[in-house]
């Protein structure tokens, strides 16, 4: 088979339907557009959410709700870490092992569960618990 043998399937391809053709044609005369004004003419309308001159919906709401603007942060435990890593831990290796959700937001270490190895972890933040649980089993805690 060649390029110039190739051919839609059958139903693929739709014929594109012309209006403003003539009244027989269904959808002649005014091509579905109504009647005259501002929505009839080629570049007529608004923009979205306009209301005609009147203050818009998203204006006349009052603002809810609350967006803090410190970083969100992914907690992950020494137990969890303990499981399943040997050596040195980075973020990107949380995340191939499901332990964190994101690459962009900051990851912090808790001391929660038993560490039996010495691992070199790597993340944004620790816990005084987490940092001291590494150094007693000779493991170390580096912030990013």
């Amino acid at each position: 088979m060649k390029l110039n043998q190739l051919k839609a399937p059958k139903g693929a391809m739709k014929k594109r339907f012309k209006k403003g053709r003539g009244e027989g044609s269904g959808l002649g005369k005014t091509a579905g557009r109504g009647g005259k004004g501002q929505t009839a003419r080629k570049s007529g309308g608004t923009r979205a959410g306009f209301e005609g001159g009147q203050n818009p919906f998203q204006r006349r709401v009052p603002k809810r709700g609350f967006n803090s603007h410190f970083p969100e942060i992914q907690i992950v435990n020494l137990g969890a870490l303990d499981k399943r890593f040997n050596g040195t831990v980075t973020p990107e290796d949380m995340l191939k092992a499901g332990l964190i959700g994101r690459k962009d937001q900051q990851v912090k270490v808790l001391g929660k569960g038993k560490l039996t190895k010495a691992l070199h972890v790597k993340a944004n933040r620790f816990s005084e618990s987490a940092k001291a649980a590494l150094e007693a089993v000779g493991g170390k805690a580096e912030v990013l």
